[in-house]
């Protein structure tokens, strides 16, 4: 490839780059869209197979995943209510411990706590700026979830013939190739989000069957957040699993804490060097610096959903760079 035309598609990625963060709202709610495809695809081609029409297996796949969310809601908010309550009474403990090893180190601690006081009053204005960005941004994420949730609901049920309509709009040279690597990304798309949801739902687990058994508060919420954090590769996990020891060591003591932290490095450990490579294959086999690399730099673009994405583009594009390189 020469210099120009380097240049040339440097240019054109950074024009695309450009106009993707103005639309940023609706070009994750396709993304997102595109993940849960990648998800509830499968199931519903199952479906399909078995004689149910396109329309009758999506509506069923929706359905009862629609359903499978609103029981597990169902199930996370009455122990969470009186895990919560437990914890704070805990935490008042913790913290008149607190207070006692102030006293004992010379240290003022109300004295720190009117300053901290006398600032945020300070910073009132900036305070109330970013509570109506916070808003603002809630209101885009409602927004780019239903969107998201439609566009799935359409891409399952007529996601071939949108792509085929769209491989029309190319030159006719051009459409092969394209079919190949569309077929491609989403292929690595679809193995890298269920073998996270796998590897999340294996995580989560053992982990809240874990605190269940030390009797830590709020297992089962923090066994969901250990399931989410699977989406976001190494970092998600280890805050998951940091999350988990504060509040066993707010509930229960440094012991119980030390035990959740070495159950988590376990689970982590298996994961990593067992489970993992069995399910994402060779193909989506990642070094962690990588991932770390990846995660960092997507962080740094574009925030949150910018290390949402990193782990996912990066293996497309390692999957793209191999396609290539044996094509």
């Amino acid at each position: 490839m020469g210099p120009w035309r380097l240049l040339g598609w440097f240019a054109v990625t950074a024009v695309v780059l450009f106009c993707l963060y103005h639309i940023r709202t609706v070009a994750m709610s396709i993304i997102i869209g595109v993940f849960l495809t990648a998800l509830l695809l499968p199931p519903a081609r199952w479906l399909r197979r078995r004689g149910l029409n396109s329309a009758t297996a999506t509506t069923m796949v929706f359905v009862g995943g629609l359903l499978l969310a609103g029981g597990l809601i169902a199930l996370l908010v009455p122990p969470t209510v009186d895990s919560v309550t437990e914890l704070r009474a805990s935490l008042g403990q913790v913290l008149d411990d607190l207070h006692d090893l102030t006293e004992r180190l010379g240290i003022d601690d109300r004295r720190l706590l009117e300053q901290a006081r006398d600032y945020f009053s300070a910073q009132g204005g900036e305070i109330t700026t970013g509570a109506l960005a916070g808003v603002r941004t809630v209101g885009e994420v409602v927004v780019g979830a239903i969107l998201a949730l439609i566009l799935s609901v359409y891409f399952v049920h007529g996601g071939d013939r949108l792509f085929h309509w769209l491989l029309d709009l190319a030159p006719v040279r051009a459409r092969t190739r394209l079919a190949e690597t569309g077929h491609l990304i989403f292929s690595v798309i679809g193995r890298y989000i269920r073998g996270v949801a796998l590897v999340g739902l294996v995580d989560g687990f053992f982990i809240g069957i874990a605190l269940w058994i030390l009797g830590v508060p709020i297992a089962l919420p923090l066994a969901v957040l250990t399931f989410v954090g699977a989406f976001l590769p190494v970092v998600g996990a280890l805050l998951a699993g940091l999350l988990a020891a504060v509040v066993a060591l707010v509930a229960k003591g440094w012991l119980v804490a030390l035990i959740v932290v070495a159950v988590t490095v376990a689970v982590q450990q298996i994961e990593g060097h067992v489970l993992a490579p069995q399910i994402y294959g060779k193909a989506l086999d990642l070094p962690g610096a990588v991932i770390l690399v990846a995660i960092t730099l997507g962080s740094v673009v574009a925030g949150i959903t910018g290390a949402f994405l990193a782990a996912p583009v990066t293996s497309v594009i390692v999957a793209l760079v191999h396609s290539r390189r044996h094509a």
